[in-house]
């Protein structure tokens, strides 16, 4: 995901939760927790799962509009068809 983001294993991530997330909340740093150096989870700035959300509605609205055109068909209609 990150490759700026800073690395902890869950070791130093447990034992200075509280200023690891001080650094994505207020710092606004993307931190990498690493299991094995191998990425586990990520802890990153409200802000950037905000704009996610919205990136994700926005595809859910386009979806959505593009599906309105689509012909539809009503279930007896469907059910009739293959002798259901």
């Amino acid at each position: 995901m990150a490759t700026n983001a800073k690395k902890y294993t869950i070791a130093e991530t447990r034992t200075h939760l509280t200023d690891v997330l001080n650094q994505a909340s207020y710092g606004k740093e993307r931190i990498e927790v690493v299991r094995r150096n191998k990425p586990i989870a990520y802890i990153v700035p409200i802000e950037d799962v905000e704009m996610l959300e919205k990136i994700e509605d926005m595809i859910d609205i386009y979806d959505a509009e593009a599906r309105k055109n689509e012909s539809t068909i009503d279930l007896e209609e469907l059910k009739r068809e293959f002798n259901l």
